[in-house]
């Protein structure tokens, strides 16, 4: 049961405040659970040996343990992690498999009831309280994005239309009939929406009531904050999650905006060097790889997240002693190789977003021409910029040019497109086509 009602400042404020001493130690008796109950999936019982929680005397003793994949998920799909009969199970979630075989995660009563309390915990530390109104913007169904943040605004109590995605002018209609106040939208929707707003004349300042949103799902930059801040006249609060861990909810903004609280409670975190598996020292970049400390019917043991990010060092001013996530810089796997330069797709939306005259949308594109390899930014600009006559967009062509070179190292192609001429999704933007091969290497 939370607590709230006895502390205005924590959902739950015994969890919330405990001692850094008194967390690792609660961290320490779940880890134990946590591997007994492992080891009754067939994946675990081949993988981690007899009785592995005899190996474990501290939390650095985890780094004894292999790590799980999602090689390994695809691997053992759909049963090979269930730790608990069917009959226990009450929902499963699939990821699209669109780099192949699915993995499933699934959820007893109480994985669902665990799920709704760190949610409404995240929510609650961001200002969202019984009154507001909340429209979730975000896909339900195999997708754990909507249900997730849908559990836990109804777990905390506020007044929940389970919009989904997409439709945009009925979104915009939801938003001005019920008042809504608080909003949970994907990044590259919630710049999407801007322009529709635009074209309608809806001034989301004068004619809305939002107050808060929460943007999460895909990698943003800094930069997308302050515009969908400006834009909406909300506090934007970042939130992290993935399907493996149950969904959003894994780590989540405070107040003070100076990264993300991993509720260390419900998740033993690493950040590890994604080459060696060595832990990286506080501050510095590596990949996370997360255990579950409180899941029932199906935990994970140190699973590699491929998500890139470093542990904050210090103190909240919040008062929560729970480690803070900077926000993820991208993915592993996402990163591509140009002319022997290491480049993320963040780096190019940081240096795009911060440039007035540019729109919202772009994409990359990696092509290989004479056997060498080549890169185009393709950038939509404001409608403003677009009637301009042809030296004004030769100058801003060779500004973003040089402002990628400096970030980037190497030269791409830049070429400017009319306001929305580019694709458009409804779901996570696809800003990276890697056409060198067929297999996008």
């Amino acid at each position: 049961m939370n607590t709230t009602r006895n502390n205005a400042s924590y959902w739950n404020p015994e969890v919330e405040t405990l001692s850094r001493t008194a967390l690792e130690q609660l961290q320490r008796e779940r880890l134990l659970e946590t591997l007994r109950r492992a080891a009754q999936a067939p994946f675990y019982r081949n993988s981690l040996g007899p009785e592995p929680w005899r190996r474990i005397h501290s939390l650095d003793d985890i780094r004894r343990l292999p790590v799980t994949t999602k090689d390994d998920l695809r691997a053992a799909y759909p049963y090979g992690f269930l730790c608990v009969p069917k009959d226990r199970l009450i929902r499963l979630h699939v990821s699209s498999g669109t780099t192949g075989q699915a993995t499933a995660v699934f959820y007893t009563q109480k994985d669902v009831d665990a799920w709704a309390d760190l949610m409404a915990r995240c929510l609650y530390m961001t200002g969202a309280r019984p009154g507001d109104v909340f429209q979730n913007l975000s896909g339900y169904g195999l997708f754990t994005g909507g249900l997730g943040f849908h559990y836990g605004a109804e777990r905390l109590g506020l007044l929940t239309i389970p919009a989904g995605a997409g439709n945009s002018k009925r979104q915009i209609q939801l938003m001005r009939d019920f008042s809504t106040t608080v909003m949970h939208i994907i990044p590259s929707y919630a710049l999407r929406l801007m322009d529709v707003m635009a074209e309608m004349g809806v001034d989301p300042k004068r004619d809305l009531h939002l107050r808060i949103a929460y943007l999460g799902a895909e990698p943003y930059s800094e930069e997308v904050r302050r515009r969908v801040e400006a834009f909406y006249g909300v506090s934007v609060f970042n939130s992290y999650g993935l399907s493996e861990m149950n969904g959003p909810g894994v780590a989540f903004e405070c107040a003070y905006q100076n990264g993300l609280h991993i509720w260390e409670d419900a998740y033993l975190v690493e950040v590890l060097d994604p080459k060696t598996l060595e832990p990286v020292p506080e501050g510095t970049l590596g990949e996370l790889v997360l255990t579950t400390l409180s899941r029932e019917g199906m935990p994970l043991i140190r699973y590699r997240t491929k998500d890139l990010t470093r542990i904050l060092p210090g103190d909240c001013p919040c008062g929560r002693v729970h480690r803070r996530l900077d926000r993820i810089q991208g993915r592993s796997d996402d990163m591509f190789i140009l002319k022997g330069v290491n480049i993320f797709p963040i780096q190019v939306e940081q240096v795009l977003m911060g440039i007035p005259e540019v729109g919202n949308n772009y994409r990359i594109v990696l092509d290989r021409h004479d056997n060498v390899d080549v890169m185009t930014v393709e950038v939509e600009v404001t409608d403003k910029i677009f009637v301009e006559d042809m030296r004004q967009l030769q100058r801003l062509q060779k500004k973003i040019t040089k402002e990628l070179k400096s970030e980037l190292l190497v030269t791409p192609e830049v070429r400017l497109v009319e306001p929305h001429g580019l694709p458009r999704n409804e779901g996570k933007a696809v800003r990276l086509m890697d056409r060198r091969n067929p297999y996008g290497a």
